[in-house]
């Protein structure tokens, strides 16, 4: 497990944003099936790294010195002078802007309607569940932070496990597939709440917490339905099946 912090959700706006996803769409729950449905959800925030600045050289007259540096990071120019020989000089910088991207053109968010999802009950761990979503487009997709999950008409969203959280968010390639975990509930009985779900909406996050992503996914689940109580919660989203093995 790893125990980077680098991004903090919050439980009111990702119930808002996991509410938000559910509000249109609709779901099969045919067990063994391999499709999921998409639902249209807000644009999703894309992120820029801005860096910059270039620093401006001086000039100046002979028999002076060369002036002060300038330039900032939001392009502004700065002038400086010194004469203690009679010369003067001046200098200017210009910002510069950069955007984060994966290799080939930006990288696009993975979403419903550029991934498949499925939901698989798995035998051990017991009351565990493995989310897997494989990038069907054709641009490598990333996957920020973690699923917001909500089954039936749920009003409350599982949190995620916070040494989960990955160093980097994780981007797929085209074909590639992402995974998360889902503790369903508590192996001793001391969830409470307890109900069967016969249908799972998974909602995308953009590159701001709690975010839209963009259309959520309805991946199916067993006709008989699944079991879960208060003790749920969820992985980050990550790159290696192992560390979802492992948790």
């Amino acid at each position: 497990m790893r125990h980077v912090r680098l991004l903090a959700a919050t439980g009111t706006a990702v119930a808002a944003l996991a509410l938000t996803a559910c509000g249109n769409g609709t779901g099969t729950e045919d067990e063994g099936s391999s499709q999921s449905t998409a639902v249209e959800t807000d644009a999703p925030r894309t992120a820029e790294d801005t860096a910059g600045g270039t620093t401006g050289g001086g000039t100046g007259s002979p028999g002076g010195t060369a002036g002060a540096v300038g330039g900032t990071a939001d392009g502004k120019t700065v002038t400086g002078t010194h004469k203690p020989g009679g010369g003067s000089g001046t200098s200017a910088g210009q910002g510069g802007q950069g955007t984060g991207g994966s290799g080939g053109g930006s990288a696009v968010l993975c979403n419903g309607t550029n991934t498949k999802v499925t939901a698989q009950l798995l035998n051990r761990p017991l009351n565990h569940m493995l989310l897997t979503v494989r990038n069907t487009g054709s641009k490598s997709c990333d996957l920020p932070y973690y699923p917001v999950l909500r089954f039936d008409q749920m009003q409350w969203v599982p949190q995620p496990d916070k040494e989960t959280q990955p160093q980097a968010v994780v981007s797929l390639a085209p074909g590639e597939s992402g995974y998360a975990g889902v503790l369903l509930s508590a192996a001793d009985g001391s969830g409470t709440g307890g109900q069967t779900a016969h249908k799972l909406t998974l909602a995308f996050q953009g590159y701001t917490p709690n975010s839209s992503g963009g259309p959520s996914a309805i991946p199916a689940l067993p006709a008989k339905g699944v079991y879960y109580d208060s003790a749920l919660k969820v992985t980050y989203w990550e790159q290696d099946l192992e560390l979802i093995n492992g948790w």
